[in-house]
């Protein structure tokens, strides 16, 4: 299954759900997105942040064979430009592992990707929200995301620290935070 946007700041993407074949170019896409000096050229970097890697194979590929969810990717002429990982939880839908090319960020790839998701877990999920977790000191993307109506909750998980594969911390208080959107 496949969708196409002909409008707009998306126009001429493709969306698909991402297979396994895929997971080596997404694993280099997020990583590029949000670590080390590649990240740098785009501003969702979390390169002052967290050292290490954002996530690996094994992760991308769980994602992708979750079986109440998927990896949305998204393309233009065949050439993968972003994606985000969409889970369905009872009446809402996790929505994470949002990354778009570092080159391409600023320029609307990421709010199509992202009313794509809404989209598809609204229309074809039934879902009533949308969730995710930003690491709290990234008020950047937070605003972001408020400004395309998502809402801080407040609610708050610890960073794993020690677990490397979330990354290696560079600060000693980072924490996540609960985003909703009603959808």
């Amino acid at each position: 299954m496949s969708w196409s946007k002909d409008a707009g700041e998306g126009a001429g993407l493709t969306f698909r759900p991402a297979v396994a074949a895929d997971v080596p170019e997404l694993v280099a896409l997020v990583e590029s997105a949000y670590r080390g000096e590649a990240s740098r050229a785009g501003w969702t970097t979390e390169a002052d942040l967290l050292d290490g890697r954002r996530t690996d194979a094994d992760g991308v590929a769980e994602a992708i064979e979750h079986p109440h969810g998927l990896v949305l990717v998204a393309e233009r002429a065949g050439e993968l430009l972003a994606c985000c990982q969409l889970e369905r939880r009872g009446a809402s839908a996790y929505f994470g592992m949002f990354s778009v090319r570092p080159t391409l960020q600023g320029g609307g790839l990421g709010r199509a990707v992202l009313e794509h998701a809404e989209h598809v877990a609204r229309e074809q999920w039934g879902a009533e929200e949308l969730e995710m977790t930003v690491i709290e000191q990234r008020a950047d993307l937070i605003a972001w995301y408020e400004r395309r109506g998502f809402h801080r909750t407040g609610i708050y998980q610890p960073f794993p620290y020690g677990d490397e594969r979330f990354g290696i911390p560079r600060r000693p208080d980072l924490r996540f935070e609960k985003l909703v959107k009603q959808l």
